[in-house]
């Protein structure tokens, strides 16, 4: 398939790109690469799959040294002259959203930078989709949107009308942008709801980036809730996995679709709402000693109490991917932690 990934220069569009390359897809990667977090890291994991960071120029569309089938440009979403003319070039087959403005707190900080990217942005990729008759739209949406729903595990199959930030509720959005357009245009769409993903090459914002950094630092963590917090942390190459096997297998109408009792994942429109999650949460403090043992270093602890907008636990129910997609993620916390303390060792070259 002819591909665009975007968020490609992000943590979970890096490791896409891996995966999709291996299987000889034709990629087209696209990224702002904005300054949230240190934009070293971004060029980084560019340059790992042959794109120079001095080749780099808005608006140019750079092939990879590495990867004759990989190309990257440089573009903002919310460029719609620019993505209008990027899905005219390239009649995607497939699309994998992965671009946005992500942070849980920082939504709280800058509202503006959500709206823009994830709201504004996303409707610019559902009209290239519309343009080309894409075969499959593919994007992320999160565990935050179940907010304040606390029946677990967390079924995309119930209501999720109680977000707790305004990037939930910008990815909320995202889910029923997309269902009126598969209903509208008929191009099917699924969204991925990911359960806090964790890895190599990881987001610095991310707490196990700022674990590490601190407890090698010698300076201590801040442990929110009191260390009482339940994740369903989530390896990112089983992330990734999850969804490449979603975007070969299209969304398709649900034939028995009750609109008496409407299921929220499914619809008479080619759609549907997918977790992807681990499915086995743990204690943050479970999450701090694995991380421990692999630096073979104990943290210092500052015990705080919930931030807001933080939910106290997750808990994915991943039925249908297991069922509907034959996949279910594997990686424990205690391997995931160490391939990523692995690699931020070599990395960081500490």
């Amino acid at each position: 398939m002819k591909i665009l990934v975007t968020g490609t220069a992000g943590f979970v569009g890096f490791h896409l790109v891996n995966n999709l390359l291996k299987d000889g897809h034709e990629i087209v990667g696209l990224d702002n690469i904005n300054d949230y977090y240190d934009t070293s890291l971004k060029y980084g994991r560019l340059q790992y799959h042959g794109i120079e960071e001095q080749a780099i120029q808005y608006g140019v569309e750079v092939t990879s040294t590495k990867h004759k089938e990989y190309s990257f440009i440089k573009l903002d979403l919310t460029d719609k002259e620019a993505i209008d003319a990027l899905f005219k070039k390239h009649q995607f087959e497939g699309v994998v959203n992965l671009a946005a403005q992500a942070g849980v707190r920082y939504s709280l900080v800058n509202p503006h930078a959500y709206t823009q990217s994830n709201v504004t942005g996303f409707l610019n990729i559902l009209e290239g989709c519309r343009a080309v008759h894409v075969k499959h739209l593919v994007y992320a949406s999160t565990s935050s949107v179940y907010g304040l729903n606390t029946h677990m595990p967390l079924t995309p199959h119930e209501s999720t009308e109680h977000p707790m930030t305004l990037y939930a509720a910008t990815k909320k959005a995202n889910e029923l942008m997309a269902h009126s357009y598969s209903h509208l245009f008929g191009f099917p769409s699924t969204g991925l709801r990911f359960f806090t993903v964790y890895g190599p090459w990881g987001r610095p914002d991310m707490a196990l980036f700022l674990f590490t950094k601190a407890i090698l630092e010698g300076k201590p963590i801040q442990v929110f809730n009191h260390g009482e917090m339940i994740r369903d942390f989530t390896y990112v190459e089983d992330i990734v996995e999850g969804v490449k096997r979603i975007l070969m297998q299209p969304a398709e109408p649900l034939a028995n679709w009750d609109s008496q009792h409407p299921d929220p994942a499914r619809s008479t429109a080619p759609y549907r709402i997918v977790n992807i999650g681990n499915s086995n949460p743990v204690k943050l403090m479970t999450y701090i000693e694995a991380l421990e043992k692999s630096l073979g270093k104990e943290a210092i602890k500052e015990l705080l109490p919930i931030q807001p907008g933080d939910v106290p636990a997750t808990n994915a129910d991943v039925t249908d991917l297991v069922q509907d997609y034959n996949y279910k993620p594997a990686v424990s916390v205690e391997e995931g932690i160490q391939k990523f303390v692995d690699w931020y060792m070599q990395y960081y070259k500490s």
